[in-house]
């Protein structure tokens, strides 16, 4: 992913108000590895309940703000969506993202199982297990974790395609 400015990230926002851009606590920009990152996403401290994913759509920045499903059974076991891990399997969360458009503004929202603190990048990229590769382990590696990555990618995409969507 290409690195982006606090400017980027707050225009990029496709359903959000002004005023909702705007408000979002962002991460530190500087401290972030970009290179090693499909999409940014982050939580919200200020607004516990509210979460932002920023990825490259046709090589544009995208922006979604989602909302974190409430009480207690909001974080589950599950697979997350977005990077498949069958390791990381113990936090993650139902975030829904009001649709973009006219259609959102009529209360049209999609949801998803994502990894609560938005790890898929690094879930993608580790070694892969046993069972992934075989006993052939470094002969594999790179093509199962580019596979990965590939998925992982296409998965975000298809899902902010959807926000886009004027079903």
């Amino acid at each position: 992913m290409h690195a982006l400015t606090e400017k980027q990230i707050r225009n990029a926002f496709v359903n959000a108000s002004r005023r909702e851009a705007n408000q979002a606590t962002l991460p530190d920009l500087d401290a972030l590895d970009w290179d090693r990152l499909d999409y940014l996403g982050w939580r919200d401290r200020k607004a516990p309940l509210s979460a932002y994913v920023v990825l490259e759509v046709a090589e544009e920045p995208v922006g979604v703000l989602l909302r974190a499903s409430e009480g207690t059974r909001a974080r589950r076991r599950a697979v997350c969506a977005w990077c498949e891990d069958v390791v990381v399997t113990d936090d993650v969360t139902l975030y829904v993202a009001r649709r973009g458009g006219a259609s959102g503004r009529r209360g049209n929202t999609i949801g998803t199982l994502l990894c609560t603190d938005f790890l898929c990048s690094a879930n993608v990229r580790r070694p892969p297990t046993r069972t992934e590769a075989g006993s052939d382990v470094d002969a594999v590696r790179e093509a199962i974790v580019a596979r990965r990555v590939a998925g992982l990618r296409e998965r975000s995409t298809r899902f902010v395609r959807e926000v886009l969507s004027t079903r």
